[in-house]
């Protein structure tokens, strides 16, 4: 792995393969590009901006959380640790899909929850096959977009496509695309391709009108939950920081919601975020919001009053 200047909420930086902990931040800069210049896109410092945005938090664990009425962490250690970023090469684009991959299915090996920070969002799917062997689950899409395109130019693992990609893979049982709206890379026969696979769309005006508990209902409770979470499935007010903002998405509330709610009604196996430009953001408000969602997130799993 490649460390980072700064870790997650100041978590200890700790080899996966040296990993005791519940939780698990691993960055995956890399993804599958349509073209060679989408390298050196900022998206692929989006780990980096993440983590310094979180530095300041770290200090406060102990400190009361309005969010969570409580503190995250009541003295004790949180069970967090920084595994750092797979390494990448620009000039080996299957490698670098390889140890992303591989790294998920390391910090699963050790017990812990991966959380990963990208990257596109063809990093979605890249963390999605380490989940290789595992125990089926269902994945929330929290996405503007359905992201089951077959290929473009060629490509097949690039970032209009992977929940395409999950649902070829036995271990995701089902998707419950949310969030969605405008207009994107999906073809009408994308929608029916995902709907006849048994999947579900649940537009950001249908969560607005009927609430997280229309898209909570998706998931049979007691099961296990993956969550896959692109920056465009929530208002550009909450999360400027993509490259494709569009109007209407989720609030912040609605998101927090959600991700806390699939956490008291089964088992979250991981979560991924993804198309995070830190070139894009406004005040680093972007990042901010994921930091503020993954702290909701491990609230709730703990058990920490909603």
């Amino acid at each position: 792995m490649m460390p980072s200047p700064a870790s997650f909420l100041t978590a200890p930086v700790v080899p996966i393969d040296a990993l005791e902990t519940d939780f698990a931040v691993l960055g995956i800069p890399y993804g599958v590009p349509y073209a060679l210049r989408n390298l050196s896109a900022s998206v692929c410092d989006a780990p980096r901006a993440i983590r310094e945005r979180s530095a300041r938090f770290g200090r406060m664990l102990s400190h009361y959380d309005f969010d969570l009425e409580g503190p995250l962490s009541g003295g004790a250690p949180l069970p967090l640790a920084d595994c750092g970023d797979v390494v990448s090469d620009p000039r080996d684009l299957a490698g670098n899909a390889a140890r992303a991959s591989d790294a998920v299915r390391r910090i699963l090996a050790r017990g812990a929850m991966p959380i990963v920070l990208g990257g596109d969002d063809s990093t979605t799917a890249l963390a999605l096959r380490g989940y290789e062997g595992h125990a089926p689950f269902t994945v929330l899409q929290i996405d503007a977009h359905i992201d089951y395109r077959d290929e473009i130019d060629g490509i097949r693992d690039g970032y209009s496509s992977p929940m395409r990609r999950a649902a070829e893979m036995p271990w995701v049982k089902r998707i419950v695309h949310c969030g969605t709206r405008g207009v994107g890379s999906a073809r009408p026969a994308d929608v029916r391709d995902t709907l006849s696979r048994g999947n579900t769309i649940v537009t950001a005006r249908e969560v607005r009108a009927k609430g997280v508990e229309r898209v909570l209902a998706e998931f049979p409770p007691g099961e296990r939950y993956y969550i896959a979470f692109d920056c465009d499935g929530v208002d550009p007010s909450v999360m400027p920081g993509t490259s494709a903002p569009l109007p209407g998405g989720l609030s912040f509330d609605q998101a927090a919601d959600l991700l806390a709610g699939l956490a008291r009604r089964g088992t979250v196996v991981g979560i991924n975020f993804a198309e995070h430009y830190p070139s894009l953001d406004v005040n680093g408000i972007t990042a901010l919001a994921v930091v503020r969602l993954i702290v909701h997130l491990i609230g709730a799993i703990k058990g920490t009053p909603p």
